[in-house]
């Protein structure tokens, strides 16, 4: 096993394998759902009671991704006053080059961020036997951090990434195959960030309100919602389209069933995906479209 330095942290494990994975972003708003719909993914898919090692379709979170706060940073952050939504509070060269481990055939480790502490949490040490390493078994706590100090990555046919700025960086945006846009009222959103921050988070509900309005939401409209136009497919309502998910499965299945997407080019998608693409988005909008107007009230 030959261990290699990602930027200062000792993040990535590397292992022989034939493996490019197919790599799908997911980006949306705070609490639009993103995490939700990659969870239904891998439910749908089965993957979600497989054996970690053992997963065809894995999960990564940006979360993951969110630098070291400076202690007066982390002051701010523990006041509310401490942007999280802007792109400076990610670390973007580290999860390109992750990312691109990942795209490698590469095992990753990839650490975990403590939303109550405002801290990234310290891994095991690199040369610690795997089989003593507990790891996530979800796509990603939504609520703030897994518990554990890492999630161990390895080899997949499919990989999901979500978080809120994920086609923000070019760098980034350009390693994905697939680009999805999960799209979610405010008002709902809004409502979802406050349950989740003051039950989850430990924060009281001025603190919330205060950050959402300081820095959630401009950040948002400023960052955020412009990579709408970069997505291939938009989700309405998010985890709630269960069309729209369907549909996302379904591909996913296809590309499962395809062996040429483990020879293909990490920034070239395998043969005939541009047409299994175009026809995915035309039946999207239509079964939308039809699902939409049946259940409108009359």
């Amino acid at each position: 096993m030959a261990a290699s330095l990602n930027t200062t942290d000792e993040l990535v494990v590397s292992y022989p394998s034939n493996k490019t994975p197919f790599l799908i972003g997911v980006t949306g708003g705070t609490a639009s759902g993103k995490s939700t719909v990659c969870d239904k993914i891998m439910e749908q898919l089965g993957e979600d009671s497989v054996a970690n090692r053992e997963r065809r379709v894995v999960c990564i979170s940006q979360d993951s991704f969110y630098r070291s706060l400076t202690p007066e940073e982390r002051a701010l952050a523990f006041k509310g006053n401490f942007d999280f939504d802007h792109p400076t509070a990610f670390d973007e060269d580290l999860m390109a080059s992750t990312l691109n481990d990942i795209l490698e055939g590469k095992t990753v480790r990839v650490r975990q961020y403590d939303f109550k502490e405002h801290t990234v949490l310290v891994m095991s040490p690199v040369d610690t036997p795997f089989l003593h390493i507990l790891v996530v078994t979800n796509c990603c706590d939504s609520y703030g951090n897994s518990g554990e100090t890492e999630q161990i990555v390895y080899p997949a046919d499919v990989v999901l990434v979500e978080g809120i700025l994920v086609f923000y960086f070019k760098q980034i945006r350009d390693l994905f195959h697939m680009k999805l846009f999960v799209d979610t009222d405010s008002d709902t959103r809004l409502s979802r960030r406050v349950l989740r921050d003051v039950k989850e988070r430990n924060r009281d509900l001025e603190t919330v309100l205060n950050q959402y309005t300081k820095f959630v939401k401009p950040s948002f409209e400023e960052f955020c919602q412009p990579t709408k136009k970069w997505a291939d497919v938009i989700i309405p309502r998010g985890a709630d389209n269960n069309v729209a998910i369907d549909l996302i499965v379904q591909t996913i299945k296809e590309l499962l069933q395809n062996p040429r997407i483990r020879s293909s080019s990490p920034l070239s998608p395998p043969p005939n995906l541009a047409a299994q693409m175009d026809q995915f988005r035309r039946s999207a909008v239509t079964r939308s479209v039809s699902v939409g107007s049946s259940s409108r009230p009359h």
